[in-house]
């Protein structure tokens, strides 16, 4: 008589097995993904920034600053629109006539360098935004990004790299991930944390230089909330 041949298959416990490590390893590669395309669109938007911040140096040597202003000031950052009031699409990327709503734009804040009487030296901070949907608003009422003014003290000894933000209502204004201008100086600090048991508290990437009362720049978040506008900050010393 033949002898019957038994072919072993697979159980239901080896199948439930080899669905569920594909599945999780299917999840770590997803999240590679998610991770990738994150990266990939930070990336970009800097590649975006560096452009519009190209532009707009170009934009404010063309319109031009005059020196002698008296809003001008050593000690102070003053906006740009303020020393030449140029019109609002200008501020805008690309610099195109078109009806579609632009995505990114750019503002600027000026300090004179006088280091001696005959120079004509500015400090220029560019900041580069973008802004999300058309109804979008922010602090001040202006349809567009724009730096505001954020009244910070000094956190005292053993703590030189941290701020007080002196009035409650702006507190929401700075975030871990911004970056600051200093008004007297326009140095530039980047905010690492802020406290999540006190939220008028900043923990800065570096010492503070500036005065013990004092006060910064920074792109605010739209008003409602949002993702923070700013991608980046760029600074050159222009000759005008």
């Amino acid at each position: 008589m033949r002898r019957k041949t038994h072919y072993p298959g697979f159980s239901l416990a080896e199948v439930l097995l080899a669905v569920g490590t594909l599945a999780i390893g299917m999840i770590f590669i997803s999240g590679t993904f998610l991770t990738g395309i994150y990266f990939s669109t930070i990336a970009t938007e800097r590649t975006i920034a560096a452009a519009v911040a190209d532009e707009a140096f170009a934009k404010i040597r063309l319109y031009g600053i005059d020196p002698a202003d008296s809003s001008l000031a050593t000690d102070r950052l003053v906006p740009f629109e303020t020393l030449n009031p140029i019109a609002d699409n200008e501020f805008a990327y690309p610099s195109t006539e078109t009806t579609i709503d632009k995505q990114y734009y750019w503002s600027a804040l000026c300090r004179s360098v006088r280091s001696d009487s005959a120079n004509r030296l500015v400090q220029v901070t560019v900041f580069v935004s973008r802004k999300i949907g058309s109804a979008t608003t922010y602090p001040g009422g202006t349809i567009r990004p724009v730096p505001v003014e954020v009244g910070v003290s000094a956190s005292g000894a053993g703590n030189q790299n941290q701020l007080t933000i002196t009035t409650p209502d702006e507190q929401a204004y700075i975030n871990a991930g911004c970056t600051i201008a200093d008004n007297r100086t326009g140095l530039l600090y980047r905010v690492v944390q802020r406290e999540a048991d006190a939220p008028n508290v900043i923990t800065l990437d570096k010492p503070w230089y500036g005065q013990t009362t004092d006060s910064v720049w920074i792109i605010p978040p739209p008003i409602g909330g949002g993702k923070y506008p700013c991608i980046a900050v760029y600074q050159k010393l222009i000759s005008f």
